[in-house]
């Protein structure tokens, strides 16, 4: 490879570098700006759900209910307060569960919103990408046919230089599912009978 190979190689990889930059840029802002307007109900939620889907939340639920079970068992000389069936830690523990499933439920719907943010971003840019890959078929075509090379004929072709349009997309996709979904029909029904006819 010469040196103009390696200049132009070089020159590639720069811009691709700093294309990729602006996007992972985008990317970070885009999370520290949910970050940031998160409320406070927010933030308290997240750090709880944080905590308690760590091992050292499984570690310090073992060492607590080991030490409430020696507690109240009496052998280590202490009268208990919470004999068995231990009916104040089965308390503890059920408002505990439902604190905790509410918290997870609070982040995870925050972050579904956040998930469906990005899907309609992702939606527009692919629908924007569709656009422009049509317009660009149909001026290659424009300047084939200015050039007097001879036009391919190839349905395909052709089915992809018109524009994409996302219900009928939807549509068709729906109408598949519903295909493949309907259960398959008994032998002999949806014929007409002869013998009815």
């Amino acid at each position: 490879m010469d040196q103009a190979e390696t200049d132009v190689s070089q020159g590639a990889n720069t811009a691709l570098s700093a294309t990729i930059e602006r996007y992972i840029r985008t990317i970070i802002n885009l999370r520290l700006k949910a970050a940031r307007e998160r409320t406070l109900q927010d933030r308290i939620a997240d750090a709880i759900t944080g905590f308690s889907g760590r091992m050292l939340f499984v570690y310090a639920h073992i060492a607590w209910f080991t030490l409430w079970l020696l507690l109240n068992t009496g052998r280590l000389g202490i009268r208990p307060f919470d004999p068995f069936p231990y009916g104040l830690l089965t308390m503890i523990v059920s408002l505990e569960a439902i604190f905790l499933s509410t918290f997870v439920l609070i982040s995870q719907n925050r972050m579904s919103v956040q998930a469906e943010h990005r899907a309609d971003l992702d939606l527009h840019i692919d629908l924007l990408a569709e656009y422009e890959l049509t317009r660009v078929l149909q001026m290659l075509d424009a300047i084939q046919g200015r050039m007097g090379i001879e036009n391919d004929q190839d349905a395909e072709l052709t089915e992809l230089e018109s524009e994409t349009k996302p219900e009928e997309v939807l549509a068709e996709i729906e109408r598949l599912q519903r295909r493949v979904l309907r259960p398959p029909r008994p032998p002999g029904q949806g014929k007409a009978d002869p013998a009815s006819a």
